[in-house]
């Protein structure tokens, strides 16, 4: 071992770093949509490099999941599961956070923060949304059945309710388009 940032292989010194730089420079250029060959052939490897490397760093494939819950206990351990599985729009707030959100705000503020999230969650194939059984019902029709509900009691809840991680995490892994 050379240092922190260097590895002797052999007669080579490998420097972490510019594998990092490299590795992002790839799936940035992948997640704009340039496929592996076109990828390959700029960093100069192999097609099936950036197969690998795909593979080696996927948690799921295709589907967009987002995941809106409140009143929520457990909201960093909820957040934390949710971001190591990949689903790319996450809010959850207690219920203090929930008041802190509309704090302030006027009733068009409001109405434009509930627009500007409903016209973003049309892009996923999926929602799984943690509330009460007034708001599951009425976000199971704003999202044309494209919702997983945990209904988290009667509504209205005025007080934070714990999520079961584990669930959350079987929902997550087991969702696909066929289902």
């Amino acid at each position: 071992m050379v240092g922190l940032d260097f590895f002797r292989v052999g007669d080579k010194v490998i420097y972490k770093k510019k594998i990092e730089r490299t590795i992002t420079k790839i799936l940035k250029m992948r997640e704009k949509g340039l496929s592996q060959s076109k990828v390959a052939g700029e960093i100069n490897v192999e097609r099936s490099f950036i197969s690998r490397l795909e593979s080696i760093g996927e948690v799921r494939k295709g589907e967009k999941i987002a995941l809106i819950g409140f009143p929520i206990a457990n909201k960093q351990e909820i957040t934390e599961i949710a971001k190591k599985n990949g689903v790319e729009f996450i809010l959850l707030l207690t219920e203090e956070e929930r008041w802190d959100f509309i704090k302030n705000k006027s009733s068009l503020e409001i109405f434009n923060l509930l627009m500007e999230i409903l016209t973003r969650l049309k892009e996923f194939d999926l929602l799984i949304f943690l509330g009460s059984d007034m708001r599951l019902d009425l976000v199971d029709k704003l999202m044309d059945g494209k919702i997983v509900g945990i209904e988290l009691g009667n509504s209205p809840l005025k007080e934070n309710i714990y999520v079961d991680p584990d669930r959350i995490e079987e929902i997550i892994k087991n969702f696909s388009i066929d289902d």
